[in-house]
């Protein structure tokens, strides 16, 4: 099988898809483009949104300030003289404000940033970390600060920060309940009778770090649970100025020394779980599993072999440093050389027509398009992520959803020529059949709608 095109292999399986003029731009050195964002800056452009203390803090005074008001209407007799009194219009509540706020930044990032790995790679690791947001109203004010605290200050950094990062933001804290576990002998639990939870140890033993087969057992997790206890956040409600941070509670934390993994950790308060999660972002099998995972998502759902161990032993000699880790991945043949087979997720067929097209929708509409589609932004079904196979997204049911959505794109931006956006966004590498196709098209609106459904648009 002959090698993809180089340049659509650098857009769309590397980045975002192709904008006006980028195939131009980088058609001289494909790879270059590409390779010339590592180490850039990874903020989220344009953004001027909350940290996630203050999100959490104003999401809660609001929550705690409507169930008052509820409380308030359930006593108060009714208006018997006003029948036809309106009531009072409900006003959108903190928590969905700021999710909306944080959605249309990302969405204007799909469609306007210049270094679109950056955006694939911030995606991958908030996938690989998941929060959702209909956990709380906390979690849902939090998630986009969660992205931008959590993840991508390390996206070229060391895979050991990123870890501790995500596991003691306080959106992953409620997400996963770690907030109100207590060790059963710790001060707390002998006053209070509460026990441990084990959602976060499991998830970061199993997701995280070292991959359901990483060689841990129930009791690893059991005693990583206990080593994890007083990692909780500031009560939103109680502390203005430091509430919704994390914090360790000494008098939730359970006593003494723990076994993980075979080694000892002496108690050192919150040290002891930091030391346990370098060690796990250290271990063999979190670099197989990370390798695995970025070879997967990358380039396809059965990457090459020797691609995997490369990457893992890129992870495991560098001590995780994912710089190096990125930089092995693009420099690899298999990456310019294995076709584009993955058909692009949910979030990345949007992200793709955002940058082809002029106009896009407002946020509100593009949160239902990813709903219909099956990835709702920041909200899996559980804390392993979005699926990140072919499967999940090529069943004849979503291909009949992608069609509608495509078509509804397309007739948003009719004014444009379908045949001259073929040149622009695939150029030589859209095939005879798609050309045919979109020329023949009887109107603009469905010209553009057969191009954004082309297998050359949809793969990745």
């Amino acid at each position: 099988m002959s090698s993809p095109d180089q340049a659509l292999v650098a857009l769309h399986r590397f980045g975002l898809g192709a904008s006006a003029g980028a195939l131009a731009r980088i058609a001289a050195n494909p790879r270059a483009s590409v390779l010339d964002q590592l180490g850039q800056n990874t903020g989220l452009p344009g953004s001027n949104l909350p940290t996630s203390d203050a999100a959490i803090r104003t999401a809660r005074m609001d929550e705690l300030e409507r169930q008052d008001e509820r409380k308030r209407l359930a006593v108060q007799p009714a208006a018997m003289d006003e029948p036809d009194a309106k009531a009072k219009p409900q006003s959108r509540p903190v928590a969905q404000t700021i999710y909306l706020d944080e959605a249309t930044a990302r969405f204007s990032a799909f469609a306007t940033t210049q270094t679109p790995l950056i955006e694939r790679l911030a995606l991958f690791w908030s996938n690989h970390f998941a929060v959702a947001i209909n956990k709380a109203p906390v979690v849902r004010a939090s998630a986009g600060a969660f992205e931008r605290e959590a993840i991508r200050p390390f996206i070229f950094g060391r895979f050991a920060d990123m870890l501790r990062a995500a596991s003691q933001h306080p959106a992953m804290l409620v997400y996963l309940d770690n907030y109100q576990s207590i060790g059963p002998d710790s001060r707390a639990g002998e006053r209070n009778q509460r026990g441990l939870n084990e959602n976060l140890a499991r998830e970061i033993l199993e997701l995280h770090t070292l991959g359901v087969d990483g060689g841990y057992a129930q009791e690893d997790v059991t005693s990583f649970a206990r080593i994890l206890t007083g990692w909780t956040m500031v009560a939103p409600g109680d502390d203005g100025f430091f509430g919704g941070r994390f914090t360790f509670s000494p008098t939730r934390h359970e006593p003494g020394p723990q076994m993980l993994l075979g080694k000892r950790y002496e108690q050192t308060g919150v040290e002891q779980g930091v030391a346990a999660l370098d060690d796990l972002a250290r271990h063999p099998s979190t670099a197989r599993h990370i390798a695995r995972k970025l070879a997967r998502h990358f380039i396809s759902d059965d990457p090459p072999q020797r691609l995997v161990q490369e990457l893992q032993d890129t992870f495991a000699s560098t001590g995780g440093d994912l710089l190096a880790v990125t930089g092995a991945l693009l420099k690899a043949p298999e990456s310019w050389s294995a076709p584009l087979a993955k058909i692009r997720s949910p979030q990345l067929f949007l992200a793709a027509l955002a940058r082809a097209a002029q106009r896009r929708p407002e946020t509100p509409a593009l949160l239902n398009q990813l709903n219909l589609l099956g990835q709702p932004l920041w909200q899996p079904a559980g804390p392993n992520g979005h699926p990140d196979v072919e499967d999940a997204w090529a069943s004849p049911e979503g291909m009949v959803v992608r069609m509608d959505i495509a078509m509804q794109w397309a007739r948003f931006n009719a004014t444009l020529d379908p045949n001259a956006l073929t040149e622009q966004i695939l150029g030589k590498a859209a095939t005879r059949e798609t050309r045919e196709a979109v020329a023949r098209a009887g109107s603009r609106a469905q010209g553009l709608a057969i191009l954004f459904m082309s297998p050359e648009f949809q793969r990745c």
